[in-house]
Order: structure tokens, then sequence, then C-alpha cells
């Protein structure tokens, strides 16, 4: 059983679709008890990063995701459940601190002449860690699906999973130990999501 944590993410419902799709016992978890016995849990997101810490908090779901990080078992962030991972974020002059997992901020993207903020649309990701159980069965080189505005700089590059291009390299995944995390959207990334998804759902059976 995934534990899927719903503090009111809208893209919640598709990543529950995709999880299902590729075999996945999925409960809905809206508070600490509802993690219960989970084999995993899922942190989504999407929207500005104070909102999702402090719909956690309301919730008591981020002592909680910290407390199953510490067990071992796999936790997987997406898109804002990514950023959430680190310490903080400069958006909106955030000050919301975040679970602290990794070392680092998340950060806008520099204004580039001819670059689109947010980042909306299919990008690369170059695979830095081939052992990533995540990336079993994907290429390098494979597209994604990205809405963003903001990335975290982790301040250990050992745990760059992926990076991807777009106005200058950034980490687009990162994994240390049970932890993995993308800043992409595996449930919009069609078959590589999809491969992703079951890859991180396989974790749950070993």
């Amino acid at each position: 059983m995934i534990a899927l944590l719903d503090y009111g993410s809208g893209n919640l419902r598709s990543v529950h679709k995709a999880l299902l799709k590729v075999g996945a016992q999925v409960r809905l978890a809206k508070s600490p008890g509802e993690i219960g016995d989970a084999r995993a849990v899922v942190l989504p997101g999407v929207g500005a990063f104070d909102d999702c810490i402090h719909a956690l908090q309301r919730q008591e779901l981020l002592g909680a995701a910290k407390d199953f990080i510490q067990t071992g078992k796999p936790f997987l962030g997406i898109c804002v459940g990514y950023q959430a991972l680190f310490e903080k974020s400069e958006e909106f002059n955030s000050c919301a601190a975040g679970l602290g997992i990794f070392g680092g901020k998340v950060v806008r993207f520099t204004e580039t002449p001819g670059l689109k903020i947010p980042q909306i649309g299919w990008n690369q990701i170059e695979i830095t860690q081939p052992d990533c159980p995540l990336y079993r069965g994907i290429k390098s080189g494979s597209y994604v699906y990205f809405v963003h505005s903001f990335y975290p700089q982790p301040v250990d590059a050992g745990i760059v999973a992926t990076r991807t291009t777009y106005g200058g390299p950034f980490a687009s995944s990162v994994w240390r130990g049970n932890v993995f995390a993308t800043q992409f959207h595996p449930e919009k990334s069609q078959n590589v999501g999809l491969q992703l998804l079951k890859n991180f759902v396989e974790l749950t059976k070993i």
C-alpha cells in the first residue's frame, strides 16, 4: 500500500490514477493516522512552496512525512513535493521552512532573453546516477513534462539523479537512500513517467 498525501494539491488525482495504472494499491492520506502501515509515501504538489508547507502543517503531515522518511521506506516527492524536501524557497519572499531532508534552497529561473518562465512542456533529462532505481529501463535523453518557475539547488551535488537544461542546467531529480524526488511530473510524462512510477512501486516489494 502506498500512502498518497492529500493536502489539497491540484495534481493529486492525476498521480493517483497513474499509480493505479502501474499496479499500485493507493490510500489517500489526509492525516498521520492514515499513513499507517504504508510501504511507501508519495508527496505530490502543484502551486506555491509556502502553500504546500502550510497545508501539510495544518494537517500534521509535515512531521509525519519526516518521520516516515526516517523509517527507510521509499518516499517520492513530485514538483512542489520535491521542492518541499529542501530547507527553504525564494518564492514570493517565502518564510516557510521546508522539510530540510536535503541541504539547499529553491530558486527561480534567471530572467534570460527568449527564456519563457514558467517552463511548461517537454524537456530532456540527463541521467547522472545510472544506478538510481527510478530510472531502470529509462534512457538518458528521454523527454518528461515540466510545469515550474522554481527549482532546488542542492548543496550536495552527489544527490542529483538527473539534470535538465533550461536557460542553464538544473537538478531535475534527486536521490539519496530511500528518498527520491522529481521536479518534472511523471504522471504527465506518458510512458517514461509510467515506467518511473512502476519502478518506484517495485521498491515497495523488496
